[in-house]
């Protein structure tokens, strides 16, 4: 192949031969030279040292760059300022360990606007293993990467009204009660399990990633349950035992996860070991292979007879969210001393 290889986005072609073969051999090169102009994708490939030395046709008119304007380097040139740097990175050590190439940039439009894509590329090895050629791509993504921050838009200012709202309730009881002497302990009550609902919403609501706080499974199972703990000093002071293994877990995970220890600890305080005064929960984690197995386990509550003859909503949402997001597995043991509910999670489930 020649230094370059495009001339307005075409494959160069050799002249044609006589015999049959060859010109079978025409047509694939002028096939091939057709398919990498006509679809709506950027496509480009590079000398073994990373030298760009072809674009099909997309390039060009989704640029307006002129041909062979950004062959060797001057292909950074054409990235938004900020991501000149992080592109020109992850390209050197791609070139240095072989490693597959993918990052998200944004390039400049023939328009001059600048668009978020998808710079992906792979390298072709010869049988000794070394690099004969790149190949890559660029995607643009800049219609749906601008969805992405509308509605992680919407869901922030969703999440600042529900915080609003804490803090009107929030209020509202402090100043009721504040004259109200026999009201006091009871508001107290009232206010902590607020302010515990109200950490476990900061948890799963969105985050960018310098806010994020502790990802830590078992830390998000302890912020769901901390509203239903008895008060401090008293025999029910710790209803809940939280332990053994930690994972991280992701924010869309969280969700599903927070939603379902709550129906399990709101149908504990209506039905079993939460309803009596001396009840307890253990919620334990243990990692496996490639799973993660949660443990609730109630003792203490009334006795168990049988399974219950129907499932409320609650519980419907919860299982749905668990098999659908999670892709968990679950399992209830309706024993005489207590109910116990195995949740087994792939691990790679809790990442997202």
């Amino acid at each position: 192949m020649p230094d370059r290889a495009t001339t307005g986005g075409d494959l160069p072609l050799a002249p044609a031969p006589a015999d049959g073969a060859a010109l079978n051999l025409v047509f694939t090169v002028a096939s091939l030279q057709a398919m990498v102009n006509s679809v709506d994708q950027m496509i480009w490939s590079t000398r073994p040292d990373g030298f760009h030395d072809f674009y099909n046709r997309r390039w060009y008119d989704y640029t307006g760059m002129p041909e062979g304007s950004t062959d060797g380097e001057a292909w950074n040139g054409m990235f938004h300022p900020e991501d000149r740097e992080r592109a020109w990175a992850s390209w050197r050590r791609s070139l240095e360990t072989g490693e597959p190439y993918q990052i998200e940039y944004r390039l400049r439009h023939a328009s001059g606007e600048y668009r978020w894509v998808i710079g992906r590329a792979q390298c072709v090895r010869d049988e000794a293993g070394r690099i004969l050629r790149w190949y890559g791509t660029c995607t643009d993504v800049h219609d749906l990467k601008m969805a992405e921050e509308q509605r992680e838009l919407i869901a922030r200012e969703l999440s600042h009204r529900i915080k609003n709202i804490f803090a009107v309730v929030t209020s509202l009881v402090s100043f009721t009660s504040r004259g109200d002497a026999a009201a006091k302990p009871f508001a107290g009550k009232l206010l902590a399990r607020l302010h515990a609902l109200a950490r476990a919403h900061d948890y799963v609501r969105p985050h960018s990633q310098p806010e994020r706080p502790d990802d830590s499974l078992l830390g998000l199972v302890r912020l769901v349950v901390a509203p239903y703990e008895g008060e401090a000093g008293t025999a029910a002071a710790l209803r809940f035992r939280v332990d053994g293994d930690d994972c991280p877990v992701g924010s869309h995970a969280a969700t599903a996860v927070a939603l379902i220890v709550h129906e399990l600890a709101t149908n504990a305080i209506k039905y079993g070991a939460l309803s009596r005064p001396h009840g307890r929960v253990s919620v334990r984690g243990e990692r496996r292979a490639d799973d993660y197995l949660l443990v609730w386990r109630e003792r203490g509550g009334p006795p168990v007879t049988q399974a219950p003859d129907r499932r409320g909503f609650g519980t419907i949402l919860a299982h749905r969210a668990a098999t659908g997001q999670l892709g968990a597995e679950i399992e209830q043991d309706w024993a005489p001393d207590g109910l116990t509910v195995h949740i087994k999670v792939p691990q790679g489930a809790f990442a997202r």
